[in-house]
């Protein structure tokens, strides 16, 4: 599982009818094939930041897209109806795409909420878990399904959480950024699963800071993308780097050591 070095985060086109127009389309396949073709794998996030985007099967159907069933991570959280929940994993089973990585979601008012009985849940709201046990009660053997780790948070609480969402069937996680050998990401390991460390590629560290609920000081005012890689790379040899924000413009292999 992720035995390659670097899984990139890509971005689909922001939803402005039913279907994007050609100009996003064909950005969009550019991302995605440089991607493939560096031998990364690639997750596609599900509505970031609360705002409707194109799903991933949608982009992969209207671009005539290949699927590479070990690179290819698709995301999926808790705002969606049943039935457009239920129609992406049919649609993402038959294309062939295998991992999923669950969280709850940013929601916002243009997305739908999920009834959390529908899916088995107990709760007012649906949760991490409860979509997790619902993807591997209904569909079996199809996916392999992850969950997240925010190492902001207060670790007791979070390593509270992954507990549970390993328990309801998740066998990979994804941190948040990471900035530095971080000791609340060492505690991982101690889970069993494979981890996968989030590098954040922009020089633009305010906004990673403020996303996070943390202030912008010192260390942090001169942060530089591809000198905390390589701290990452030397802090965690073995684990594959989730990398956000990374530019398509730029020369991967002046940035990406592994590439």
């Amino acid at each position: 599982m992720f035995d390659y070095s670097y899984l990139v985060e890509i971005l689909t086109p922001m939803r402005s009818g039913k279907q994007p127009d050609k100009e996003k389309r064909d950005l969009f396949a550019g991302k995605y094939q440089k991607t493939l073709a560096a031998g990364c794998g690639l997750s596609v996030p599900d509505n970031p930041m609360g705002r409707p985007r194109y799903s991933l099967v949608e982009m992969i159907h209207r671009c005539d897209l290949p699927v590479d069933t070990e690179k290819t991570v698709m995301n999926l959280n808790t705002f969606h109806e049943k039935k457009e929940l239920e129609d992406r994993l049919n649609t993402a089973a038959a294309l062939g795409i295998k991992y999923v990585l669950v969280i709850r979601g940013d929601g916002g008012p243009a997305l739908s909420k999920l009834d959390p009985k529908s899916i088995g849940g107990k709760l007012s709201v649906a949760t991490t878990m409860d979509l997790l046990r619902y993807i591997n009660r209904e569909y079996v053997d199809l996916f392999v399904t992850g969950a997240a780790f925010n190492q902001y948070n207060p670790i007791s609480f979070e390593s509270d959480r992954l507990e549970q969402k390993v328990d309801a069937g998740a066998r990979f996680v994804i941190t948040q950024p990471v900035i530095g050998k971080d000791p609340h990401v060492d505690l991982l390991e101690a889970f069993g699963i494979p981890v996968v460390i989030e590098a954040w590629m922009s020089r633009n560290v305010d906004l990673l800071l403020k996303s996070v609920g943390r202030k912008t000081d010192k260390d942090h005012e001169a942060y530089d993308p591809t000198k905390n890689l390589q701290v990452l790379h030397d802090a965690y040899p073995g684990q594959c780097v989730y990398l956000s924000m990374l530019s398509f413009k730029e020369d991967w292999k002046a940035m990406l050591p592994r590439i």
